[in-house]
């Protein structure tokens, strides 16, 4: 899974609660990936652990391309998911590393200089917000590309995607700026044309 990072990470869904509502996860992931979304991360904030776990062994069964579950090493690890992704308030990277098989992807977000130093140990980072978002609250000031840059240049070459409102004409911006990808939240799950919103970005 590291060898093919990078390109896994070309277009980045990642999913909520607020703008999935009743739909099936599965089915809009599964709509998401034929647009041309290269991995997803599972994001449900409100999810129970039972439900959490259901769902990310579900996605990893049917949904064709990576699966990494955000904040829960454990959930990860026990539904056979490619790997996690940790926010500032998880575990540490360095001490995930630890508990994690050969293989086993890490994500970390990154938007502060302390949060550079602390995703030293992943394998990728999440870099913002880009722009200012409505899907998570504590995300930080914006960045826009000029500050995402400074941070991608700390990577040390590890594979980065952006985050943060991400449209569809920052797509081409972010990879010739040197980012493996675009992580897309609002941009895909709130377009009625689950498929068609993917592609939109994926062309790009």
């Amino acid at each position: 899974m590291r060898e093919n990072l990078a390109a896994a990470l070309r277009l980045l869904l990642v999913t909520d609660d607020a703008l999935l509502g009743r739909r099936d996860i599965v089915a809009v992931c599964q709509a998401a990936a034929r647009g041309g979304v290269t991995a997803v991360q599972l994001r449900l904030k409100q999810a129970s652990d039972r439900l959490l776990f259901d769902l990310a062994r579900r996605l990893v069964a049917e949904l064709g391309v990576p699966l990494f579950v955000n904040d829960r090493v454990d959930v990860a690890l026990a539904a056979g998911a490619a790997g996690v992704h940790l926010g500032p308030d998880d575990l540490p990277p360095a001490l995930a590393r630890r508990i994690v098989p050969p293989g086993f992807v890490i994500g970390a977000s990154v938007g502060t200089e302390a949060e550079i130093l602390r995703g030293k140990d992943a394998d990728y980072w999440g870099v913002g917000p880009l722009n200012d978002t409505a899907t998570k609250h504590d995300a930080g000031a914006a960045l826009g590309f000029a500050g995402a840059r400074t941070i991608l240049a700390r990577a040390g070459g590890k594979p980065c995607v952006v985050i943060g409102s991400v449209v569809p004409d920052d797509v081409a911006v972010a990879r010739a700026a040197g980012f493996a990808g675009v992580a897309v939240v609002r941009g895909i799950l709130a377009v009625a044309d689950i498929e068609g919103a993917a592609r939109t970005y994926g062309e790009r």
